[in-house]
């Protein structure tokens, strides 16, 4: 194995011996949906993700995007992710996570002024 970085990180994906090769299609008025929150359900038959998006010091968020898969895509998925986070550390570093996310970026007003607790 070499140190030497890809010069390729991405490289699209050479089909196997007896796969085809399939064509996606972008279509160019679809929109990006940036969310910093998912849900995640389930039934026995398909996982469903649900992507939001919660702004700072605000007390309702809006589910942006619904994604409807199977078991096993959503395992296909969670690999391909893992894979790609891996691949993201080692050319840019670990990913720190602070220790409570949502104390992190979704701290609500306090009411009545600054103070740190409710007590008079």
């Amino acid at each position: 194995m070499s140190d030497t970085p890809d010069p390729n990180p991405n490289p699209t994906p050479q089909p196997q011996p007896g796969q085809k090769r399939i064509a996606i299609d972008i279509p160019k008025e679809l929109a990006a949906v940036y969310a910093n929150l998912a849900f995640i359900s389930h039934t026995p038959g398909e996982i469903v993700l649900d992507f939001a998006q919660v702004l700072p010091r605000t007390p309702r968020g809006r589910v942006l995007s619904r994604v409807i898969m199977s078991p096993m895509h959503a395992k296909m998925l969670q690999n391909a992710l893992a894979q790609n986070i891996a691949n993201y550390e080692r050319q840019f570093g670990e990913i720190r996570l602070p220790s409570s996310l949502a104390e992190q970026f979704f701290r609500f007003p306090q009411q009545g002024g600054d103070k740190d607790d409710d007590s008079e």
